[in-house]
């Protein structure tokens, strides 16, 4: 539940859960005092029912001692006030003695003394009954008994403090149960969130727990954890950066140190012409050029490959027949196979449209096909094609990779540079992949940068497709690159 609502909803509750408990203790109170007032009524009734024969007695409203009323003091005590009146309100006996009222003292009103006659009043704290007494058809006298409510002031006194015990009881119970409540809705998971902001801010392991919330604490957890696993994996893809290009940097040295080398001693053997024949000399000056040109193809390619390190994600595509675009992609590789006397069978089989960057597909061929041009030996093969998923593979693709191919190739057209050459061991096969990693030998092949293949992934990326290398000892090496086909 969002916290919202239920904040909303816990609101509603400590207002109306109060009142709501309030008011079923005042209808139970009330249901008890009307049940303990109607036996209060009988139990009134009955003793004045039972007084009265004494009390109607003629004899009692005459002026006499009081010793004569000796037989009401047995209904009378500290809790039942009688009293006897004389019709003129002049009282004859009270129970109770009032210091301040004289016996056969007048009442100063009479008239109010004959209100309410034989009828039981019923007060907060007493029952009263004031009747009239006949005899041969006159009034001879009134009596009025007052019957003090004490056990109920008592219990009233007794429910009003239970009452006020409950309530306060509840109330504590409310207030312990919202605080608990808060505490683990919003107190607890911000204090969890903040202790682990701070370890993640001071470098120390930070668990995801594994309680989920669907409230905007739960999202907000996400969201940390999220930004947090982001964070870390920019660390990582800068620490693997910074590990790159100190390995760059460092290979980038080692290569360029033998040409360098290389370089200097031919040019100091050339200094002194007259120790070296013409042809020496263009055969010095020859090697200085293929190594000068090799350290510029080393620096083009590193310039390459940093741009493409920072280049945005996606790159400008042109629409191309796809016939036209991989009879020109393909063509210009006979005359450097000729000078090294390999022989290069060349196949197209696509058809339709192509969305590429042309200027970067020529560069990822370029790439693939140097490296296989220096890795395959004279007198040897070297196949290059271009296949839409449609049409079978040619007949000429190695065996052992023919299945693995057919399953990878789906959906795709796929360019295949294969050669007759050494097997790259399997767990070089996916790091050939990598910048300045060669497999063993290959560095002393010369012309290489080692960025040719790292060059061709990240471009071929680009193009949304994928790269893949396959290699078997006893037959060579197959590199394909696989492109999307528009769909018509």
């Amino acid at each position: 539940m969002k916290i919202k609502y239920w904040l909303i909803i816990s609101f509603l509750l400590v207002m109306l859960l109060p009142v709501i408990a309030l008011y079923f203790l005042y209808v139970s109170i009330s249901s008890y005092d009307e049940k303990h007032d109607l036996l209060e009524y009988i139990n009134v009734s009955n003793r004045l029912i039972e007084m009265q024969p004494i009390l109607e007695d003629g004899l009692l409203y005459k002026i006499q001692p009081n010793e004569n009323y000796d037989k009401i003091g047995k209904f009378a005590n500290e809790n039942v006030k009688i009293t006897l009146y004389r019709p003129d309100g002049i009282i004859l006996y009270s129970s109770i003695e009032d210091p301040s009222i004289n016996r056969l003292y007048q009442r100063s009103n009479v008239e109010t003394l004959y209100k309410s006659l034989n009828e039981i009043q019923k007060k907060h704290r007493s029952y009263s009954l004031k009747k009239a007494v006949f005899q041969d058809g006159k009034i001879i006298g009134l009596y009025e008994v007052t019957i003090a409510r004490k056990e109920w002031v008592n219990g009233v006194n007794d429910r009003s403090i239970t009452l006020l015990v409950l309530m306060s009881c509840f109330f504590i119970i409310l207030y312990t149960l919202v605080v608990f409540l808060l505490n683990r809705k919003l107190n607890k998971p911000l204090t969890i969130l903040q202790k682990e902001m701070t370890a993640f801010a001071n470098g120390q392991t930070v668990t995801n727990p594994n309680k989920k919330t669907n409230d905007e604490i739960g999202e907000l957890f996400s969201h940390f954890h999220r930004m947090r696993r982001q964070i870390e994996q920019t660390r990582e893809e800068l620490a693997i950066q910074q590990k790159e290009k100190e390995f760059i940097v460092a290979a980038l040295s080692h290569d360029l140190k033998t040409p360098l080398t290389v370089i200097q001693a031919y040019t100091e053997a050339l200094q002194d012409e007259t120790r070296l024949t013409e042809k020496e000399q263009y055969e010095y000056k020859t090697i200085l050029f293929e190594k000068l040109h090799y350290m510029k193809q080393m620096l083009d390619d590193l310039t390459i490959y940093t741009a493409l390190q920072s280049a945005p994600e996606k790159i400008d595509l042109v629409e191309v027949d796809g016939q036209e675009f991989f009879d020109m992609l393909l063509s210009g590789y006979e005359e450097p196979c000729a000078k090294k006397h390999i022989h290069l069978h060349i196949e197209q089989n696509t058809n339709g449209q192509y969305d590429v960057n042309v200027k970067q597909m020529m560069r990822i061929v370029d790439n693939l096909m140097g490296n296989a041009i220096r890795h395959t030996e004279s007198d040897h093969l070297i196949w290059l094609a271009a296949i839409s998923y449609r049409a079978p593979l040619p007949n000429w693709v190695f065996s052992p990779f023919i299945n693995e191919l057919n399953e990878w190739r789906q959906g795709g057209t796929i360019i295949l540079i294969q050669n007759q050459g050494n097997e790259i061991p399997g767990n070089l096969q996916k790091q050939v992949f990598q910048p300045f990693l060669q497999v063993e030998g290959a560095r002393g092949l010369g012309g290489s940068s080692g960025l040719g293949l790292s060059i061709s992934k990240m471009l071929i990326e680009k193009h949304e497709g994928k790269i893949n290398l396959f290699s078997k000892e006893g037959y060579g090496t197959l590199v394909a690159c696989w492109i999307k086909e528009r769909k018509a």
